[in-house]
Formats: C-alpha cells, sequence, structure tokens
C-alpha cells in the first residue's frame, strides 16, 4: 500500500501541471473560475447543514445528513485540487483525495438505499396538513361537546333546584298540615269539654269537672305535641348534667317491660360505661319512645334488646357511647327507612301515632351533640343507633 502511494507521487513529479495542456487562457481561467465556484459551494453546504442539524436536534435521521455533509466536503475538495493541478503537478494527492471521496460516497449510497423505505413512511407535509385539520375538527368538536355537557350541566343543577324547592315546599305543607291537623284535633277535645263543662256546671258539678278534666288532658297533649315539635326543631330547652347511662336504661326497661305484653326486653350494658351529658328526662323519653316503636313492630312478639357499650373515635374522632335498640319485628322497606325521621310521617294506623315519635329522637340527640343510626330491612327487623358524646 505505502509502495502505491508513493509510485502515486513519484509520478507525479514526472509530468507537467495541468495548466500546460490548456494553452488559451481563456480556458485556463473558465476551469479555475468554475472549478472555484462550485468547490465554494460545495463548502457552504455543509455548513449550512452543520447549522441546521444543531438547531434541530429533533431531526429524524440526522446522521445520514451529516454523512452527506461529509461527502459534500469532499467533492468541493476535489474541484479545489483541480485548480490546484492547473500549476501544480500534485496529481497524486489529487487521485489519494479523489479515491477516498469515492470511499466516503459509497458508503452514504449504501447507507442511503435501505434508509430510504423508512424515509417514505415519514408523512408528507400535504399529510401533516390534513392530519393537523382533523386534529383541529376534533378540537371542534370536543369543545362543542364541553358546551353542549356544561349547558347541559347547568340546566339539571336549574332543574334540581327547582326539585328540591318543590320538595321543601312539600315537606312544609306536610308539616303544617300534621300540625294544624293534630292540634285541630286536641283544639276540638279542648273547647267541646269546656262547653260541656259549662252546660253542667250548675246542675251536675261532678259531670262538669270530669268534661273539664278531659279538657286538662287535651292541653296537656297538645304541649306534649309542642315538647316533641321543639325537639325535633332542636329548640327543646334542655337541663343537660353528666349523666350514668345504666340507671336510666334500668329506669325505662322497668317502665316498659309493664306494657310490653309478649315480648322479651333485655338489657345488655357494657361494664364501665362512659358517662354522657344529656338531659335525664328528655333522654328517658326518647328511650321509652323507641321502645314503643319496636313493641308496636314486634306484633307477634319477639325480643327487644337494648345493648349500651363504649365506641372509641366514634363520632368525628371523638369518643362515644352507643345505645342500641334491636328488634326482631317486621324491619321497613327502603321507601319507609328513608322518611323514617320525617315529622308527622307514620305507618301506624290512624289515632295510633303522631308521627313525631323518630323525629323527636332525632332532634334531641342531635341537640345534644350526638348521631342518630337507622339500620332496617324487611321481615329482619330494625336496629336504631344512638351516639352520645363521652362526658368530658
Amino acid at each position: 500500500m505505502l509502495d502505491y502511494v508513493n509510485r502515486l507521487f513519484a509520478a507525479g513529479g514526472a509530468l507537467a501541471p495541468h495548466g500546460y495542456c490548456l494553452v488559451f487562457p481563456e480556458l485556463i481561467w473558465t476551469h479555475v473560475t468554475s472549478d472555484a465556484i462550485i468547490g465554494l459551494a460545495y463548502f457552504s453546504i455543509p455548513l449550512a447543514l452543520a447549522r441546521f442539524l444543531s438547531a434541530r436536534k429533533d431531526m429524524v435521521f440526522g446522521w445520514m445528513v451529516w454523512l452527506f455533509a461529509g461527502f459534500i466536503l469532499l467533492c468541493g475538495l476535489t474541484h479545489f485540487f483541480s485548480i490546484w493541478t492547473v500549476w501544480h503537478a500534485d496529481y497524486g494527492l489529487e487521485a489519494i483525495v479523489k479515491a477516498l471521496t469515492a470511499v466516503f460516497s459509497i458508503g452514504v449510497a449504501f447507507a442511503l438505499w435501505p434508509l430510504l423505505p423508512k424515509a417514505l413512511a415519514l408523512p408528507s407535509p400535504s399529510m401533516l396538513a390534513a392530519a393537523n385539520a382533523a386534529l383541529s375538527d376534533r378540537v371542534a368538536e370536543r369543545d362543542l361537546a364541553y358546551k353542549r355537557l356544561e349547558r347541559e350541566t347547568a340546566e339539571r343543577i336549574r332543574a334540581e333546584e327547582a326539585l328540591r324547592h318543590v320538595q321543601k315546599m312539600d315537606a312544609i305543607g306536610q308539616l303544617t298540615g300534621g300540625i294544624a291537623h293534630d292540634f285541630n284535633n286536641l283544639m276540638m277535645v279542648v273547647s267541646a269539654n269546656i262547653e260541656r263543662a259549662n252546660r253542667f256546671i250548675a246542675h251536675d258539678p261532678e259531670t262538669a269537672a270530669k268534661a273539664l278534666g278531659r279538657a286538662r288532658e287535651g292541653a296537656d297533649r297538645a304541649a306534649m305535641l309542642t315538647g316533641q315539635l321543639l325537639a325535633f326543631a332542636r329548640r327543646t330547652p334542655l337541663a343537660p348534667d353528666t349523666q350514668a347511662l345504666g340507671p336510666i336504661l334500668h329506669r325505662v326497661v322497668q317502665m316498659a317491660q309493664a306494657s310490653a305484653r309478649d315480648i322479651r326486653i333485655e338489657l345488655n350494658v357494657e361494664p364501665a360505661l362512659w358517662s354522657v351529658t344529656v338531659d335525664a328526662s328528655q333522654m328517658e323519653a326518647a328511650i321509652l319512645n323507641l321502645i314503643v316503636n319496636a313493641r308496636d313492630a314486634s306484633a307477634d312478639g319477639g325480643r327487644i334488646a337494648l345493648v349500651a357499650r363504649n365506641v372509641p373515635d366514634a363520632l368525628e374522632g371523638s369518643d362515644a357511647v352507643e345505645l342500641r335498640i334491636e328488634d326482631e319485628g317486621e324491619g321497613m322497606s327502603d321507601e319507609v327507612r328513608e322518611r323514617a325521621f320525617e315529622p308527622f310521617f307514620t305507618t301506624k294506623p290512624v289515632g295510633k301515632g303522631t308521627g313525631l315519635g323518630l323525629a323527636q329522637v332525632y332532634g334531641f340527640i342531635t341537640q345534644s351533640g350526638g348521631d342518630v343510626r337507622l339500620t332496617s330491612a324487611p321481615g329482619v327487623g330494625t336496629t336504631v343507633s344512638l351516639l352520645l358524646p363521652r362526658a368530658g
């Protein structure tokens, strides 16, 4: 190889420069000028490609562009050697440069042909424009759908607000209608008995006294109804004090067992039960109310269980005492369970209840800082859980 190179340079020394063949100055300067312009153009192209690739590092097949830039640079160098050999017979060096250019060109060609299918697979500007147009259409459709969804959401919110208003007015109507109905009945009892007493007070004092007694009973029932309404509205004047729940439960169970017919009332109080802060009389009334409801739901007899236990972190992270009243009665459907705490809502026959029992319990417990939870299913029974915050 070294011999071959030496012979190239030796042969060049025995030859005349290329310019001797171009005897006419016009030929010499036409060749020189053309080769100079072509060489400068070839040298400027790789510089432009290098500037482009340095700015666009995300260019696909960038390495191929670098190879092409090198090939163009060597091509330009051959043109400058053509100018050089016009006056200097360095044909061996020129041949080596051309040989390097040929080898590099073969490498570029071999690298380019396998790359051609991948290059053809790249999207053309028209394809990119079509894709952008399709994407713009989808974005427009999405924006239109979003605006439609916003309108539908606003309409749904307005419909829900209207429904809540209707439900609120319906609840107010039921509440006022129930109050009016019950007070009307009580006032009729009071007024009728007062009128009866007026008729008999002169010649039959005993009958008049009985009539006044019944009028007083009607007034007492009206006062009780008012108390139940206040309890539901959580406006009952309470006298809370720290109480041990066990003695209250024993007293209520003793009272309730007398009227429980063939129903067995069981009491299970956890030892060392925490104290609670409640109004004792209102607490007794609430428990008795729940026992009466459980008794009425257990027409075929059975068992009513009262379970009192300590429950840590039961009320928003605070300790609580839970009192569960469980029965084995007919239970409630989902619709009845959802309305169980509504005032004047009752499934009992006319004259068997005012529909304020559970509402009174709910109002009293929540006014005392606790919570009421109800679980029930038809044929399974009902469990009412009263959660009261631990005293202190």
